[in-house]
């Protein structure tokens, strides 16, 4: 029998959810290190690194607090589609400085 009820709240696990982010980070930032193995085009710092860490960290983060707080699909999409939005801006404005000279 289950102690869950219709009634009990739908929000995740924050163990469960901490450890999915940081595998998944963890998974993303592989990716630049095995390129540098393979390539001299690639070549992060520490500093790069830890910064792209931070931010799929928080994005993740964020990403699991909004899909427990929002019922309907639309407004999970919109919280999506602003989420990825912001963080491509970081993204961009942290690699090449586009509004501002963070990047450059």
């Amino acid at each position: 029998m289950s102690m869950l009820t219709a009634d009990a709240p739908t929000t995740p696990h924050w163990g469960k959810a901490l450890l999915g982010v940081a595998l998944v980070t963890a998974a993303i930032l592989a990716i630049p290190l095995v390129a540098m193995q393979f390539t001299p085009d690639v070549q992060w710092t520490g500093f790069d690194f830890l910064a792209a860490a931070i931010l799929l960290g928080c994005a993740g983060l964020v990403l699991v607090w909004v899909m427990g707080r929002l019922r309907t699909a639309r407004a999970r999409m919109a919280a999506v589609g602003l989420l990825g939005l912001g963080f491509l801006y970081c993204w961009a404005e942290l690699a090449v400085g586009i509004f501002t000279d963070l990047g450059s």
